[in-house]
């Protein structure tokens, strides 16, 4: 897939030296011979995280199990297929649906990654537990989010079906011998397939986690491992000019070292959900060791941002888009660094996860960091179980009192404030070149929050003429959380969490069988445990609490700035 350049030269002083310097060291033929010394000497996760490189040839029993087992649950009755999972479980699968839809044959698939509990509710009500498959998805077997998730879910199941017919509603994807696998089978799950051990999450589009549920859906897995194998052959090329995605992957790690750490996407509308799947895999994948590649794939009021010093421009187009040709067109006129692709049709993402991972991985490289862990992710998990362990003993330790509190507005920060006018001017006021903004929406994942984020989000961004992103938690946890906490500190985080008027109670504790705890104690333990997590790390952070309607407040919020 050729890359076209705009406002870039390959003979720049900022990236030459880097791609020359890759050549020499032969790092192409290092990376697909899996020499892990090509990111780090001595790492054994990244040793044993490098099965993705060769995935598209060796999943062809993968492929087979899939394929019977979408004719099995079509043949079962089932009507739907609800996927409960996070991160690199979740954001593949989520691309398949949303992008192609059921195919003839297929079942339509939903994908659940989120405690809110009104996310979890409105989901709830609106499937017929008999006619549903739940697919629950989670690489370690341990994830919390997932955890949860399948214990609401099952309980529901057994409560219309009976203890011993629910199992047959539940289908797991997990690796070889984890927790996950050990209660699926204790719970009479229909079936568990095993992932990849030598496959991070992130980077297991094209392994079971990605192929069940694409199966499911009805996709042509030939097809799509097939684009990925062209993909993979054509990754191999040790000339990096003649080399696409390890070309992409050079220049954008070159750049960010040259400062420009930014990377804002310009996507056809239909390939919007591919630019989440590609966040997790750079954020997460780069930020780390005090340098990382801030991807934008979500742009405020649908504007995408302004040029500056610290940013690059990716536009990746679905056929013929003539607005995105113009959106290119009048970045490329105000002089800002472009680099464009296209895909020919939809069929082609099997052959963009690939490349993007090869991408990936190469920028990693380049950036002298270890691509395949995430221990900032860690880091906010133990704040989350330190939260949980607090409410379970029946600690009710007094929070700090808002700063500043308006209309159902509070604004909790560091300092007084006369007014959240005044607070969050104080705190927006305080950014510097190369930083940006966060928005972390511990709220409903609805459209019409969005919508109401991305209003704020352009508000924000006009206020401090800084890029601004947005998304929700726990989700980013798992995507962008890494980066925000691994990076130089560049960004300023406002938190964004809501009351519950509705909660739901889980069976029982993923973290303490005896213990009780709500969808709503589960969340606000996780957006207390990621401000330790970032006040840890000397992250600036302020929190506003919306009482009341959320949109309504996020309005009254956007209209402050």
């Amino acid at each position: 897939m050729p890359l076209k350049f705009y406002n870039l030269d390959l003979r720049d002083a900022s990236f030459r030296p880097v791609l020359l310097s890759l050549e020499r060291n032969d790092a192409i033929g290092r990376i697909g011979r899996k020499d892990h010394t090509i990111w780090k000497e001595r790492d054994e996760e990244v040793r044993n995280r490098l099965g993705w490189l060769d995935a598209p040839e060796r999943m062809e029993k993968a492929r087979r199990d899939a394929e019977a087992f979408a004719r099995e649950a079509v043949s079962a009755g089932f009507e739907r297929v609800l996927l409960l999972g996070m991160g690199g479980s979740s954001l593949a699968p989520e691309v398949f649906a949303r992008l192609f839809g059921p195919q003839p044959g297929g079942l339509p698939l939903d994908v659940l990654d989120s405690t809110n509990p009104a996310a979890v509710l409105r989901s709830a009500r609106s499937l017929d537990v008999s006619a549903t498959l739940f697919l629950v998805s989670s690489k370690s077997g341990t994830t919390l989010e997932t955890a949860a998730l399948m214990d609401y879910f099952f309980a529901l199941a057994a409560a219309a079906l009976g203890s011993e017919k629910a199992g047959t509603r539940f289908a797991a994807i997990t690796d070889p011998g984890s927790a996950l696998e050990d209660e699926a089978r204790r719970r009479g799950f229909r079936r568990v397939f095993h992932g990849d051990p030598g496959v991070g999450g992130r980077f297991s589009a094209l392994s079971p986690f990605g192929l069940i549920p694409a199966a499911l859906i009805g996709l042509d897995l030939n097809r799509l491992l097939g684009r990925a194998r062209e993909e993979m052959r054509a990754s191999r090329n040790g000339r990096l000019e003649e080399n696409p995605a390890a070309l992409l992957g050079a220049l954008l790690g070159a750049l960010a070292l040259a400062g420009k750490d930014k990377a804002a996407f310009l996507l056809s509308p239909r390939l919007s959900v591919f630019g989440a799947w590609l966040e997790q895999l750079i954020a997460e994948s780069t930020g780390k060791d005090g340098r990382g590649i801030l991807p934008l794939v979500r742009f405020a009021e649908d504007s995408p941002g302004r040029p500056s010093s610290d940013k690059v421009f990716v536009s990746l187009a679905l056929g013929k888009d003539d607005a995105l040709a113009r959106r290119e067109a009048a970045l490329a006129s105000q002089g800002a660094p472009l680099i464009s692709l296209a895909l020919a049709s939809a069929a082609d993402v099997g052959g963009q996860f690939y490349f993007w991972e090869f991408a990936t991985a190469v920028a990693g490289a380049v950036l002298g960091i270890n691509p395949f862990d995430q221990p900032q992710v860690a880091l906010s998990k133990e704040k989350t179980a330190a939260a949980l362990g607090r409410l379970k003993r029946g600690e009710r330790a007094a929070g700090p009192s808002p700063a500043a509190r308006e209309s159902g507005l509070l604004l909790f920060l560091d300092g007084k404030a006369l007014s959240l006018t005044d607070g969050l001017g104080e705190f927006f006021g305080r950014h510097k070149d190369g930083d940006y903004a966060a928005l972390q929406a511990f709220l409903p994942p609805f459209p019409e929050v969005e919508a109401a984020l991305r209003r704020l989000a352009g508000r924000v961004e006009k206020r401090t003429g800084r890029p601004v992103t947005f998304d929700f938690g726990p989700r980013f946890l798992h995507s962008t959380g890494q980066l925000h906490k691994g990076d130089g500190g560049n960004g300023r985080f406002l938190q964004l969490t809501a009351d519950h008027p509705e909660d739901a109670a889980l069976p029982s504790s993923a973290v303490e069988p005896e213990f009780r705890l709500t969808f709503g104690q589960l969340i606000d333990a996780q957006a207390a445990g990621d401000r330790e997590a970032l006040g840890e790390k000397g992250r600036p952070l302020a929190r506003v609490h919306i009482e009341g309607n959320v949109v309504e407040g996020l309005d009254r919020l956007a209209s402050l700035f």
